[in-house]
């Protein structure tokens, strides 16, 4: 797999033309999972393939029992400058109902450890909405999350996936079903205490210190140019989306013959009215009656009827030269976001 993820870093090298890369991100998963051998193998393609960025920023997802100061060492050799740590919960309980290879304490070390060999930006991603987790069980997880100095908060409602142990354990009984009216009670909890940290709150599952905003993830917001290298991996070009097959023996098939196995959309007018309103709306800097202007005066008049009668309803505020959500619409943000794209 990783000879055809190198393989394939050479064949698409010419996707974001000469455009020096401003952030790379090792995600879709567990990388961390990887030996120092394959991941400065990928690293050194990178380098070799494409101009980095000075001060590019340089992500790394990982399990946190995969985290040893060995590994965090290494890590910080590769030029590896922030990590996004999935702890989830501090929990046990939750832990478990998660199916978590890792600890609260394994959690605890791999963020002790990460601060003290000199990481400075750290994402933490927390679940919330869990059957396990009161109000105030919750509250103390994200008190111990904002208790260590990372500047990145990812947080995301618990979703039951089927054929998982989760949607198992639920139609046996063993476990409730996902209330939902306790996820928005709690995501509510969690806008209140970030802000009353002073932090801004700048997608609707992201969360950081002011001027730590991830940019790699504001990219894909913000319809910038990007390349995703592996099994369904995606990429976006501005006038195109393609996306790798998921299959990972048919990917590296392809691969080794030397075809990208992607299928390929062009992006008409509408679908790129669509996609900023969707992408726009998730974050604090919203839409712009500028940028919707661009896609033409129809698309412009149709989204200032319908946000007029959201923006009524408390979901939507009009500020300057932009609609954002407020806090209330970011509990409907998906609902909103389809009220106002073209059909």
């Amino acid at each position: 797999m990783v000879q055809a993820i190198v393989t394939e870093i050479r064949l698409q090298k010419d996707y974001l033309g000469d455009l020096p890369l401003a952030s790379i991100y090792f995600g879709g998963g567990t990388p961390s999972i990887l030996s120092e051998k394959y991941l400065e193998q990928i690293m050194n393609t990178v380098h070799q393939v494409f101009s980095i960025q000075e001060g590019a920023e340089i992500t790394l997802e990982a399990n946190p029992d995969d985290l040893t100061k060995e590994k965090l060492i290494f890590l910080k050799s590769m030029s590896i400058n922030r990590l996004s740590i999935g702890v989830q919960s501090f929990r046990s309980d939750d832990l478990v109902l998660m199916n978590r290879a890792h600890t609260p304490e394994e959690a605890v070390m791999s963020l002790t450890n990460a601060f003290d060999l000199g990481f400075k930006d750290v994402n933490l991603d927390l679940i919330y909405g869990l059957p396990t987790s009161s109000d105030k069980e919750w509250q103390e997880n994200m008190a111990k999350a904002f208790n260590f100095p990372i500047n990145h908060l990812s947080a995301y409602a618990l979703t039951i996936e089927p054929k998982t142990a989760l949607a198992h354990f639920i139609r046996k009984g063993t476990y409730p079903p996902i209330d939902e009216s306790v996820a928005s009670r709690q995501f509510e909890q969690l806008m209140d205490f970030a802000k009353a940290k002073g932090w801004s709150h700048y997608e609707i599952s992201n969360f950081a210190l002011p001027g730590k905003e991830a940019r790699h993830n504001t990219a894909y917001w913000q319809a910038k140019a990007y390349l995703g290298i592996g099994p369904s991996a995606h990429s976006y070009n501005k006038d195109s989306r393609q996306w790798n097959i998921a299959n990972n023996q048919t990917y590296m098939n392809a691969i080794e013959q030397g075809v990208i196995p992607s299928e390929i959309e062009q992006l008409n007018i509408k679908t790129q009215y669509n996609e900023y309103v969707m992408t726009g709306l998730r974050t604090k800097w919203g839409c712009s009656f500028e940028q919707l202007a661009e896609f033409g005066d129809a698309y412009l008049s149709f989204f200032r009827k319908e946000a007029s009668s959201l923006i009524k309803e408390g979901m939507l505020l009009e500020k300057e030269d932009k609609v954002v959500l407020t806090q209330k619409g970011k509990h409907f943000a998906d609902k909103i976001a389809s009220d106002l794209m073209m059909v």
